[in-house]
C-alpha cells in the first residue's frame, strides 16, 4: 500500500460502517410504546409504560451506499492495489458515509384520559453524513499530473455531524373514531458538532513555464464549523467528561417538534404519517470555526514518495511540502473564529398505508372509545425520506404483519433504498405479563457474511407495559 492509498483508505473503510436512520421495521409495528418516537400520532391501548433505563430502545444500523469490507479485504488472490483502484473507480461524489445511533436513556408514558396518552423521555443521538469528494480524492491518489487541465471543485466537500441529548414530551390524542393525532416537543442539548457545506472554489493544474506544473487556486470560499472538537490551535481535543455531560445540559440549546397522525379510512384501511425533528440547535460554546477565502497561483513539482518506506507520510522531498504549505497559508488567507452558528436538524418524513384482514378482535373499551377492531394480518407500503445536504434520501418498504396471538406479533419487510434493492427484514414483539420486549433485524440474508453486506441493522428494547 503506497502513501497516497493510505491517505484515502480510512475514508473507504469508514464508508463501510455508515448508519441509516430509517426505522421501517419499528414504524407502526404492534402499537408498542417505542413507535411513538417515529409517529407521535400512533395509537396506544394501555394505561402506562416505563422503559427499562438504557435498554428501552437501542438501534445499531450499518450501511454503505457503495463500498463493502469485502471490496478491499476479501481473500480472493487479487492484490490490494487492484482492489483499491477498482473501488475508487466505482465511487462518485453522490456516494456517502451516513450513520445515526440512538439510545433511549429514559422512556415513559401514562394515559391521562380515554382520549389522550402522554409520553416523555430522554435519549442520546449521534447523526453524521459525509459525501465522497470524488475529484479531490482522485487527484490526491493519482496526482495532479494525471489531471492536467481538469478543474477540481471544492464544492464536493460536504459533511455534517451532531452528537446531542434530546429531552422530549408528547401526546397522542383521539379526535374521533377515525382520526388520532399527536405531537412531541423536543429540547436539544448539543455536545459535539462538525460541518462544512456550501463551499466553492476550484484548483486547476496546467503545464508550467518555470516548473513542471502551475496550479491555480480560484475563488476559494471554504467554511468549516465545529463545537466541542478543536482547541485554539485547531487540534482535536475532546474532553470525555464534558462531552458526556453536554448530552444532558449544555449551553448549546435547541428546540424541535414532531407531528403525526393515524387515520382509519375504513376499519381495515389505515393511513399514517409523521414529520420528525423540525428544529435546530444553536451552538454557542466551545466553538472553533475556520474559513479560507481567496485565490492564488503557484508553481509546483510532483511530490515524491519512497514506496518501500513503512512511514506512509514520509515524502522524499519533505522541504517541498513545507514550502507549499507556507506559500498557501501566506497567500490564501484563513481565519479562525468563535462565532455562534445554528445547525438545523435533518427532517424525517414517514407515510404508510396498511390493509388489515383475517380474524378480528375488539379493543379494550376502558382505554379506547373507538372500539377499534384488530386483525390478525396486515399488508402495506411505507415511504420514508430525510433531508440531507446534497439531496433528500428516500426509501420505500413493503411489509406484512402477523399477530400470532394477542401478545405476540411479527413483521416482515422488503426495502429499497440507497444501500440495496433487496433488503429483507424481520421483527418480533412480545409481552409476558407486564414485561415487553422487541427485536428487529434488517437485511437478514447478509447477516452471516457482513463483509459483503452494504447494510445491516439490529434494534431491540425492553419495556414494562401496564394494560
Amino acid at each position: 500500500m503506497n502513501s497516497r492509498t493510505f491517505v484515502i483508505v480510512f475514508w473507504l473503510l469508514f464508508s463501510c460502517f455508515g448508519y441509516s436512520q430509517n426505522k421501517q421495521l419499528l414504524y407502526g409495528f404492534a402499537e408498542m410504546p417505542n413507535t411513538l418516537l417515529s409517529n407521535p400520532g400512533a395509537e396506544t391501548n394501555f394505561k402506562f409504560h416505563a422503559g427499562i433505563p438504557g435498554l428501552s430502545g437501542l438501534s445499531f444500523n450499518i450501511g454503505s451506499s457503495e463500498a463493502t469490507i469485502a471490496d478491499l479485504f476479501l481473500n480472493d488472490k487479487i492484490d490490494f492495489t487492484t482492489k483499491f483502484k477498482n473501488l475508487l473507480g466505482k465511487l462518485t461524489e453522490r456516494d456517502f458515509v451516513d450513520f445515526n445511533t440512538k439510545i433511549e436513556i429514559l422512556n415513559g408514558g401514562f394515559r391521562l384520559n380515554k382520549k389522550m396518552y402522554i409520553s416523555f423521555g430522554l435519549y442520546q443521538e449521534i447523526d453524521f453524513i459525509g459525501y465522497f469528494p470524488d475529484d479531490i480524492v482522485n487527484s490526491l491518489y493519482y496526482g495532479n499530473g494525471n489531471n492536467v487541465y481538469k478543474t477540481i471543485h471544492f464544492s464536493e466537500i460536504k459533511y455534517k455531524g451532531d452528537a446531542l441529548g434530546v429531552l422530549h414530551a408528547g401526546m397522542s390524542y383521539k379526535v374521533n373514531k377515525k382520526l388520532n393525532i399527536g405531537g412531541r416537543f423536543k429540547l436539544y442539548s448539543g455536545s459535539l458538532h462538525l460541518s462544512s457545506n456550501n463551499n466553492s472554489g476550484t484548483i486547476t493544474t496546467v503545464n508550467g513555464d518555470t516548473n513542471i506544473y502551475k496550479h491555480y487556486l480560484s475563488n476559494l470560499n471554504l467554511n468549516f464549523y465545529s463545537s466541542g472538537l478543536l482547541d485554539e490551535n485547531n487540534n482535536v481535543n475532546i474532553d470525555a467528561t464534558e462531552t458526556i455531560g453536554n448530552f444532558f445540559l449544555s449551553k448549546n440549546i435547541g428546540v424541535g417538534i414532531d407531528v403525526g397522525f393515524t387515520y382509519h379510512y375504513t376499519p381495515q384501511i389505515e393511513f399514517t404519517g409523521s414529520v420528525l425533528d423540525i428544529g435546530f440547535v444553536s451552538y454557542t460554546k466551545n466553538i472553533n470555526n475556520i474559513s479560507i477565502i481567496g485565490s492564488h497561483q503557484f508553481d509546483g513539482v510532483e511530490v515524491l514518495f519512497d514506496e518501500t518506506n513503512t512511514d506512509y507520510w514520509s515524502p522524499i522531498n519533505k522541504d517541498y511540502l513545507e514550502e507549499l504549505y507556507n506559500e498557501a497559508k501566506a497567500n490564501v488567507p484563513s481565519e479562525t473564529n468563535t462565532n455562534s452558528f445554528v445547525s438545523w436538524r435533518p427532517i424525517k418524513f414517514n407515510g404508510a398505508v396498511k390493509y388489515s384482514y383475517g380474524r378480528a378482535r375488539s379493543s379494550k373499551e376502558c382505554y379506547d372509545e373507538t372500539y377499534k377492531e384488530y386483525y390478525s394480518n396486515s399488508v402495506g407500503v411505507q415511504l420514508y425520506a430525510i433531508t440531507r445536504p446534497l439531496s433528500t434520501q428516500v426509501a420505500a418498504t413493503l411489509f406484512f404483519e402477523k399477530s400470532i396471538s394477542e401478545k405476540f406479533h411479527a413483521k416482515l419487510t422488503y426495502t429499497a433504498n440507497d444501500y440495496s434493492m433487496s433488503n429483507i427484514g424481520v421483527g418480533v414483539s412480545t409481552q409476558v405479563g407486564i414485561f415487553h420486549m422487541y427485536g428487529l433485524v434488517d437485511n437478514i440474508f447478509n447477516m452471516t457474511n457482513l463483509a459483503k453486506a452494504k447494510s445491516a441493522s439490529v434494534q431491540f428494547g425492553f419495556n414494562l407495559i401496564f394494560d
